[in-house]
């Protein structure tokens, strides 16, 4: 079945950086677009970023220039680069893909900006 595993977060001060990853099984990664959302705490979660099959990625304007999506097919494997993070930028992380018109989601990974 599909699984997607996040790992990499963390606490980071501001103007830090962290990776994250999320690790897919259960399906024909390659094929698929992947998919990073967030959700802070009282918040609704919300789209960071999309890379497509191809590696064409586009992310919102509230974290362009800071945030970068990248995949590794060899691993079954998309990454969300954060840098230059901001106590806003906290949240859970979720790695997210749809197949076959049905919705997979991450058990996500919680990134805390603080000092």
């Amino acid at each position: 079945q599909v699984q997607l595993v996040e790992s990499g977060g963390g606490l980071v001060q501001p103007g830090g950086s962290l990776r994250l990853s999320c690790a897919a099984s259960g399906f024909g990664f390659s094929a698929y677009a992947m998919n990073w959302y967030r959700q802070a705490s009282g918040k609704e979660r919300e789209l960071v970023g999309t890379i497509n099959a191809y590696g064409t990625t586009n992310v919102v304007d509230s974290v362009k220039g800071r945030f970068t999506i990248s995949r590794d097919n060899t691993k079954n494997t998309v990454y969300l680069q954060m840098s230059s993070l901001k106590p806003e930028d906290t949240a859970v992380y979720y790695c997210y893909v749809r197949r076959w018109n049905i919705d997979y989601w991450g058990q996500g990974t919680q990134v805390t900006v603080s000092s």
